[in-house]
């Protein structure tokens, strides 16, 4: 037996070939003009666009998708602030910062908030679910206040 007379145990299935004539004709199925008329058509991704549109930036390894950083999603308090608008024994929450205008929600998302150590307190109060600096923790501290 030689390599011309194998023969295979299935047989060859023909590839479809569009826009060559047959019973199609005319423009073959492929609508009319356009680029998905035109032959090696290829759609070119959305995404592609969308990525080219963002400015490139400079620098080695600096990544062009930094849409949103750290500090875009987070608020600073001082402990001054926190004296003039709580009374003594209030509890301080983003959700109480929230209601007294001193953070501002971005878009449908509580900000991360954290409370420095500059200014001046003489109230004690109850602080829950912020981050704090340590000269604020020891301010707080100092006058019996509580930080969760």
């Amino acid at each position: 037996m030689q390599a011309h007379e194998v023969k295979t145990k299935t047989k060859r299935k023909a590839k479809k070939v569009v826009g060559r004539g047959g019973k199609r004709g005319k423009t073959s199925g492929r609508g009319t003009k356009g680029q998905d008329a035109r032959a090696g058509h290829r759609k070119r991704p959305q995404m592609r666009d969308t990525i080219k549109k963002i400015p490139k930036l400079r620098g080695e390894g600096v990544s062009r998708n930094q849409w949103k950083t750290e500090s875009e999603n987070s608020a600073v308090i001082n402990i001054g602030i926190l004296n003039i608008e709580f009374n003594s024994g209030e509890q301080v929450t983003p959700k109480t910062l929230l209601e007294k205008n001193l953070i501002e929600k971005r878009g449908n998302n509580m900000p991360t908030v954290k409370i420095l150590g500059k200014g001046d307190l003489d109230k004690k109060l109850d602080i829950r679910g912020c981050a704090i600096s340590e000269s604020a923790k020891l301010a707080i501290e100092k006058l019996g206040g509580t930080v969760k």
